[in-house]
């Protein structure tokens, strides 16, 4: 199960655990992901999306379809 917003395609990033001597080790930053369930009027039907929560603010703002349709377009959907 991969850990990436199916609206933006954020993923991972990568980055240094630093401790108090300053010695570094390697860790991953995961996104802040949500399962949520949408509903599509113009479908008449409800579908499940892994969003993080810079998607869901996309949705709020431009709604689910034209979210989907970026998504489709920049090709993070198939």
């Amino acid at each position: 199960m991969s850990k990436v917003c199916e609206i933006t395609g954020i993923s991972y990033m990568n980055g240094n655990n630093v401790s108090h001597s300053k010695r570094r080790t390697k860790r991953r930053f995961q996104p802040n992901l949500f399962v949520k369930k949408f509903y599509l009027p113009e479908e008449e039907r409800w579908i499940q999306l892994k969003v993080s929560a810079a998607g869901l603010r996309l949705i709020n703002k431009i709604g689910i379809e034209a979210a989907i349709k970026r998504a489709v377009d920049n090709g993070i959907i198939c």
